[in-house]
């Protein structure tokens, strides 16, 4: 009798575990359905003008005379100056830096032996909105070379810089491009999956990159975002 019992018991065990197992089961693709999202990105890109520029004009001296080097340094970054202001650069957009000297006699480790004592490098830099302009004067700045001027062209931490500054002002309607077209991807999506689109379920903004618009060009911005829309999707 005791034996029959526990064979009774074992059974309603075994189909209880069987019917919870399979309860389970359901319970588990029923939220796999209720959860069902597709993830999409959307882009937006803008070609936009730079609307600032600095432009270093860089040049070297060389010499034994100190004293000599820093006068004609002077007299030099006042027609440089000259040049820029008489071509419509003000006061408030010029900089000019401290001579950077290099002492050939004290450079233990240089392979080459200098001719000359000393390397004095001048910087005069343009800082302005006026991009236009400045890169008009670019190109005549040999005018310079005539007056005995050469400024130095090719060091990377000389180079022009052109930068957007305006982000803010396209920043709104640039993330709402690239919402807009996440939703149509993801309407798509929806449509070739025989669902429907439902809400939001995470959005990410992404990161705006700035970049030039090829290496001849840096004056024109490729201006890019990248959105990425979680949605729910419905049967």
């Amino acid at each position: 009798m005791e034996k029959g019992k526990m064979i009774a018991s074992a059974a309603v065990i075994a189909v209880g575990l069987y019917l919870s197992g399979w309860a389970l089961g359901h319970a588990i693709i029923e939220v796999k359905n209720r959860d069902r999202v597709v993830s999409v990105k959307g882009l937006a890109e803008r070609e936009m003008p730079a609307d600032m520029v600095i432009w270093p004009l860089t040049y070297k001296e060389i010499g034994d005379d100190l004293v000599s080097i820093y006068t004609t340094v002077n007299r030099k970054n006042e027609t440089i100056i000259s040049f820029l202001k008489k071509n419509g650069i003000t006061d408030s957009e010029i900089t000019v830096s401290a001579p950077q000297i290099i002492d050939m006699e004290a450079e233990r480790y240089s392979s080459s032996r200098s001719p000359y004592r000393y390397n004095v490098t001048s910087v005069v830099t343009v800082t302005s909105g006026q991009v236009d302009k400045v890169r008009e004067l670019m190109y005549e700045q040999t005018d310079l070379l005539k007056q005995g001027i050469a400024i130095s062209v090719g060091e990377y931490q000389y180079r022009p810089q052109f930068m957007f500054t305006r982000l803010n002002d396209i920043k709104p309607e640039m993330i709402e491009e690239a919402t807009k077209n996440a939703r149509n991807a993801a309407d798509k999506f929806a449509e070739d999956s025989d669902s429907r689109l439902g809400k939001i379920k995470k959005a990410y903004q992404g990161q705006f990159s700035i970049d030039d618009r090829d290496a001849n060009t840096p004056y024109i911005k490729k201006i890019r975002i990248v959105t990425t829309v979680d949605y729910y999707l419905k049967d």
